[in-house]
């Protein structure tokens, strides 16, 4: 589809709220694509739409097994039974470029989505 441009801090924009998508029609599977699209272009590992300036409650993710592309995407998505054992991981974001840090995140949880 299309490569779009990732809003970077400290654009206030990434603070707006994103409103929750009623159904999964024709401009929201255009969306999803464009997210992967411009993801995979980026180097990224997940991306949200709100930084690429559109308010929906849609996020991609991509967490490559064996090498092998795993692409998923959730609309609407609540995080739900977060395990107590944490995970530490160096984590980035396209909207921030060149930081990183180690970030401690539940090893395990559920997440609800439309």
């Amino acid at each position: 589809m299309s490569i779009k441009n990732i809003i970077k801090v400290p654009d206030n924009l990434l603070r707006k709220i994103s409103e929750p998508v009623e159904k999964v029609g024709t401009n929201e599977k255009k969306l999803i694509q464009d997210l992967f699209d411009t993801m995979y272009h980026s180097n990224g590992i997940g991306l949200a739409a709100i930084q690429i300036g559109i308010p929906k409650r849609i996020i991609v993710i991509d967490l490559k097994i064996e090498n092998k592309k795993n692409p998923l995407f959730f609309v609407n998505p609540i995080i739900k039974n977060k395990d107590n054992l944490k995970s530490t991981y160096e984590e980035g974001c396209l909207s921030v470029p060149n930081q990183f840090a180690e970030i401690d995140r539940p090893k395990k949880c559920d997440v609800e989505y439309l």
